[in-house]
């Protein structure tokens, strides 16, 4: 039996949005740049499409409260890094606040510097070419420079976990 309810936008909270967003998965990605003195900075993100194939652009959001986006904003660059499920360990590490993310994870300084990780699936580099504050989140919109990719399976988020496909129909 299929049961559902029905909220009014007048009475949302985000708590219930978050919920109903969870039921959409997406691909779980570590988006990575340089920071202050050098220093590498990443953190997870699932908000993360296309944009254009012509010219190849990409976008994705971080929070404005978040403790690496002066970062992103500061650095001309970012590197997308779509994880698999044999990186998921990994990805933990990026989940949260941390001075120590990048210990013991394999990366290269690709384009602008900033980090590609040897684990990930597929990589895009970008540019930053726009930035557009909504709501509580910052939208980075990319050009992207190069990409790498590499077999697997990839790692997703749905209903407030990790996940990976199981059955393709």
């Amino acid at each position: 039996m299929h049961s559902s309810s029905t909220i009014d936008f007048g009475e949302i909270n985000s708590k219930q949005l978050r919920d109903v967003l969870g039921r959409f998965a997406t691909g779980v990605t570590v988006v990575t740049s340089i920071g202050d003195e050098g220093s590498p900075v990443g953190l997870v993100v699932n908000s993360f499409s296309s944009v254009s194939l012509e010219p190849p652009l990409i976008l994705w959001s971080i929070g404005l409260n978040s403790p690496s986006h002066r970062a992103f904003c500061t650095h001309p660059g970012f590197a997308v890094n779509v994880m698999g499920v044999d990186a998921k360990d990994e990805t933990l590490r990026f989940c949260t606040p941390s001075d120590n993310k990048f210990d013991g994870v394999e990366w290269w300084a690709g384009k602008h510097g900033v980090p590609v990780l040897s684990n990930a699936l597929a990589t895009l580099e970008c540019a930053t070419e726009q930035r557009i504050v909504s709501g509580d989140h910052e939208i980075f919109i990319g050009r992207v420079l190069r990409v790498d990719v590499r077999e697997g399976s990839p790692l997703l988020f749905h209903r407030g976990q990790f996940t990976e496909i199981g059955q393709v129909l």
